[in-house]
């Protein structure tokens, strides 16, 4: 069991109070001494070799992480309170108590062994906790994380999800895009932009290196309308911003400029679609499983 072994001697240090003292420069100075002497090269007839070189090894990772070597100073101290009292008691004391002394005592007043072996065993469990932190830690070291797609996201949750869900309602969502000259947009800005028009409940970026695109998602339909054709951002950097789905209503519609076309194909690419597509795709799916 971890919490038995003590961690100081098998590095060859003093333990106790003396050891919690110990500079972690001392420590791993100490470390180092004992490595050379447990190397299971330097020791080829051992079958125990390897065992106990990771036992060194162990120890000293637990040292030297100042979480776990507080905790194992504190598993020591503990300890050691149970030695000394064990040792003040002695019999002369024990013949001066009566015998109804001591059922009341036992009946009434809490028995401290009991606190210190509850004690003993959180600390232990901490203790165990922290070790296994470290060797899963460790465990990973070398494993490259798989990046990411750089998005940013405000709002998207249970709350976003309320009223239906944005896959049932696109008249609500509006497709911005622009290009990644001037001033650059952030989801809290694009928020601050649209909410003049309406309660805004999603912002969902995609950034890239030549344009931006986002979907913005209004509380209601009425919002999603004024704020089309209204919302025009930076004039170093104008936003482009277009209904997802147009309303039905009688007499909407949306004025193009005659170069309107080249532009949208140039700023709302297939990859911007794609990338639209997939947002949706994820906020439908978790609308259902807010049902």
């Amino acid at each position: 069991m971890d919490g038995e072994v003590d961690h100081y001697c098998v590095l060859g240090l003093p333990s106790g109070e003396e050891g919690a003292k110990l500079t972690e420069k001392e420590i791993s100075k100490a470390y180092k001494l004992k490595a050379l002497e447990l190397h299971p090269d330097k020791r080829p007839d051992d079958p125990n070799a390897h065992s106990n070189f990771q036992k060194l090894k162990t120890s000293y990772e637990i040292l030297k992480d100042e979480k776990a070597r507080k905790l194992f100073n504190d598993l020591l101290r503990v300890k050691r309170q149970q030695q000394h009292r064990q040792v003040g008691r002695d019999g002369k004391r024990r013949r001066m108590v009566s015998e109804l002394e001591e059922r009341e005592r036992a009946a009434f007043a809490p028995d401290p062994s009991v606190k210190e072996r509850e004690e003993e065993e959180r600390i232990a469990r901490q203790l165990r906790e922290e070790i296994a932190r470290i060797r899963a830690m460790h465990a990973k070291k070398g494993v490259p994380m798989k990046p990411d797609l750089r998005k940013e996201s405000v709002g998207v949750g249970k709350e976003s999800m309320g009223n239906g869900g944005i896959g049932l309602d696109k008249e609500r969502v509006l497709k911005v895009s622009w290009e990644k000259v001037g001033e650059d947009y952030s989801a809290e800005k694009l928020r601050e932009l649209f909410s003049k028009f309406g309660e805004v409940e999603d912002v969902v970026i995609k950034g890239s290196k030549k344009r931006g695109s986002a979907l913005v998602v209004m509380k209601t339909k009425e919002g999603a309308v004024a704020a089309t054709g209204s919302v025009s951002g930076h004039l170093s950097n104008p936003l482009l911003v277009l209904p997802l789905q147009p309303p039905m209503a009688a007499g909407f519609s949306i004025a193009k400029k005659p170069s309107e076309p080249d532009r949208l194909s140039n700023l709302i690419g297939a990859g911007c679609q794609a990338f639209e597509d997939s947002v949706l795709k994820k906020l439908e799916k978790a609308a259902e499983k807010q049902k």
